[in-house]
């Protein structure tokens, strides 16, 4: 199922999946891929921020790629103001349906190599 949250005076959000059809392959996934993983450490650490602001290494269509497969992976949301889209971590959901992997993924990324080898 997909949602869709429905307009309100503070913007309405782009469609995603429903917070019980996330999937753990499809967060993997997502999780998978440098950039992606860069986003997603960004946005753990603010409650929302524009699309414009991401600090990635990547062109603006590359980036907005990288924010789809986010979002249809269900590990963000977007929220649709006038021009401007404002993306913030599903951390709710994804802490209800696998407790503890959000935290664990960002633990390892920003872990040494050192510390990751034990």
């Amino acid at each position: 199922m997909i949602e869709s949250r429905s307009p309100t005076q503070s913007g309405r959000y782009l469609e995603m999946p429903a917070g019980d059809d996330i999937t753990l392959v499809d967060v993997l996934d997502a999780l998978a891929d440098p950039i992606r993983l860069e986003i997603v450490r960004e946005l753990a650490r603010a409650t929302e921020l524009s699309c414009g602001v991401l600090d990635v290494p990547v062109s603006e269509s590359t980036r907005s790629h990288h924010l789809k497969a986010l979002r249809a992976a269900g590990v963000t949301r977007t929220r649709a103001v006038g021009t401007q889209r404002l993306v913030s971590l599903r951390r709710d959901d994804l802490d209800g349906r696998f407790p503890g992997l959000l935290d664990a993924v960002l633990g390892a990324a920003t872990a040494s190599p050192a510390q990751r080898a034990g």
